[in-house]
């Protein structure tokens, strides 16, 4: 569903505006996104945790992902900030690419 695709290789943690917050796998688009939104008032917080994280058969699983789940625009300037809804099981991929890269 991706404008393009989109190659994942960075972790961030996002805060939303209720002061809760998770970490996602995205990219530098993702990135820039999630800091327009935050000037925009959609989230409160973003910050990267790693850069570069290597391509694991866990990245790529979960790239396939996001790239099939999602309408992920390819401007920065987004109009809302689009959470990635995870199942369970891409929940439990995500801890694996987490602990893959050592962030907690």
């Amino acid at each position: 569903m991706a404008e393009a695709f989109q190659t994942l290789d960075i972790i961030e943690e996002i805060t939303r505006n209720d002061g809760s917050s998770y970490k996602e796998i995205g990219n530098l688009l993702h990135n820039g996104q999630s800091e327009y939104a935050v000037e925009e008032g959609m989230i409160k917080k973003v910050r990267i945790l790693k850069i570069n994280i290597p391509h694991s058969t866990n990245v790529i699983k979960y790239e396939k992902f996001v790239n099939e789940s999602f309408d992920i625009p390819t401007n920065v300037a987004i109009s809302e900030f689009t959470e990635w809804q995870r199942s369970p099981e891409m929940d439990e991929l995500v801890e694996k690419i987490l602990a893959e890269n050592k962030v907690s």
